[in-house]
């Protein structure tokens, strides 16, 4: 792949004076993060009025500012040829529905056979935006609607519109349990005290904010729609755990499997095989942020949810004989 190089030719602005040139650039050049800019200023590639610049000093306004920086690639992780289930796709964005089982980033155990490789195969491109464009994750066993970012603007742009709660994220899950009503859960999560792979509820947490409705229930389980305003790791699954309706078949928040008495063979054979947090992200919506269409998507729940649904559909009517 043939090197990128970003060149720039700029004249300060008189609202950056006093701060430090790294800081200056960041908010002239929003679309490329401080350690970037400050990694071009240290391989001496930024000028101030001709001379060499330091991430350090003090700008004062009106100094011309020369950038010639080359866009490092990712090279940490491989491409791998894959399947990718592509719902939506331009210059600027990819959408995929991913599928369960499919875990997002390379880790520990996981190097190879994710979804960052597969994307860097699709588009080598993307070696050259961070984490290979992927702005947010889902879970391993969480399937459904992720948006990926192709270039560096796109990226920076659609980070900006997460943390300003723009984009639009709805999920459907089976939870355990019937309840009565939907509502909203706004409880701070922060890392689990003893068991440092899970979240947990704690009031030194972070802000953590969902807000769930009744789609359906059944005989001892209720379909919801979920609706994130904040995006916690594992917000869901911690959140409906902690109100007392786990997701069903969560190995990490679902505590002991609850088979309901007197259900029918169909669905205990059904809730036993179901080895995956019942969840799915179903619904995404944002503004395109450079073309600044409204874009909407919706994926529909994969085959073994469907599956799963309609035996708890069918366990209705053999409870009531």
């Amino acid at each position: 792949m043939k090197p990128e190089f970003r060149s720039h030719d700029l004249h300060l602005d008189p609202t950056v004076a006093g701060l430090r040139l790294d800081q200056a650039l960041a908010r002239l050049l929003p679309q490329y993060s401080r350690s970037r800019i400050q990694g071009w200023i240290e391989q001496g590639t930024v000028m101030i009025d001709g001379r060499a610049a330091r991430a350090r000093d003090r700008v004062v306004g009106g100094e011309r500012v020369t950038l010639e920086g080359e866009v490092p690639t990712e090279t940490g992780v491989s491409p791998e040829a894959m399947l990718l289930p592509i719902v939506f796709e331009d210059d600027d964005l990819l959408v995929i529905d991913k599928p369960p089982g499919l875990v997002v980033h390379p880790g520990a155990g996981n190097r190879e056979g994710t979804l960052q490789n597969g994307l860097l195969a699709h588009d080598p491109r993307l070696a050259r935006v961070p984490r290979a464009g992927l702005v947010h994750r889902l879970d391993k066993d969480t399937s459904g609607l992720m948006v990926v970012a192709r270039t560096i603007e796109a990226h920076m742009a659609l980070v900006a519109l997460l943390a300003a709660r723009d984009i639009s994220r709805e999920y459907l899950a089976v939870a355990t349990g019937v309840m009565t009503g939907g509502g909203t859960i706004d409880e701070p999560i922060g890392r689990h005290r003893s068991a440092r792979v899970k979240m947990a509820v704690r009031a030194d947490g972070r802000e953590a904010i969902t807000h769930y409705r009744i789609v359906e229930r059944f005989r001892a389980h209720t379909l919801v729609r979920v609706t994130l305003e904040t995006g916690r790791t594992h917000q869901i699954r911690v959140h409906l755990a902690h109100a007392g309706y786990p997701i069903l078949g969560d190995p990490v928040y679902g505590g002991r499997r609850r088979l309901p008495a007197g259900a029918t063979p169909a669905l205990l054979d059904a809730l036993q095989a179901f080895q995956r947090q019942a969840l799915h992200a179903a619904r995404l919506a944002f503004v395109h942020p450079l073309s600044g269409a409204e874009l909407v998507f919706e994926a529909p729940l994969p085959a073994d949810m469907q599956a799963l649904i309609a035996v708890l559909r069918q366990d209705l009517p053999a409870a009531g004989r």
